[in-house]
């Protein structure tokens, strides 16, 4: 194992110094072509989690068919508002995050097709299940970064500004380091 580490990091530092001496255009090309001897291994990029669901896993194009039909759909989106803010959604859509799914069933139309949405799918699929379990009519579930991905737009949801006035600052933290708070209005 030892010589194979000792081989690795001679390779690697041989591409490297390699690299040093090429031009830019080179140096490039050389990198996309072995990004396993100049990369470390926690640059690589994770693998995509596998659909477990039994619920169908949309597209692009499915969706953008359902949405033609905006009378006839609702769109749950199963995320924290913080994903929300940070990646973006559809334009318009029924939050619940999806610890709190199944105690709002209630508020959740049966006589429409229902999609869920998750960042990649996972989550959505997961409570699509659900609700296909309770006899809603869920058509499918979609990551809405792998709709981004595919060519789709999502809306960006920014959070309103403060109101002048409505932070406090609160006295220290055990650290003693000031925290601001928003009041609870």
């Amino acid at each position: 194992m030892k010589k194979t580490t000792s081989l690795i990091t001679l390779l690697s530092g041989l591409a490297l110094s390699s690299l040093a001496l090429a031009t830019p255009a080179q140096a490039a090309a050389a990198q996309s072509a072995t990004p396993e001897l100049t990369q470390a291994p926690a640059q690589k990029a994770k693998a995509a989690p596998v659909y477990k669901a039994k619920t169908p896993k949309l597209n692009k194009a499915q969706i953008d068919q359902l949405l033609a039909a905006p009378e006839q759909l609702v769109i749950i989106d199963l995320r924290r508002p913080d994903e929300l803010t940070s990646i973006g959604g559809f334009a318009v859509y029924l939050s619940i995050q999806s610890n709190h799914l199944e105690q709002s069933l209630a508020f959740i139309p049966k006589d429409r097709k229902i999609v869920t949405v998750s960042n990649h799918a996972g989550r959505a699929g997961r409570g699509a299940d659900l609700l296909a379990s309770k006899g809603f009519n869920v058509v499918g579930a979609i990551g809405a970064k792998d709709y981004e991905a595919e060519g789709g737009r999502l809306a960006r949801v920014l959070p309103p500004p403060a109101k002048p006035g409505t932070e406090k600052k609160a006295t220290t933290t055990a650290a003693t380091h000031p925290v601001a708070v928003k009041s609870a209005d």
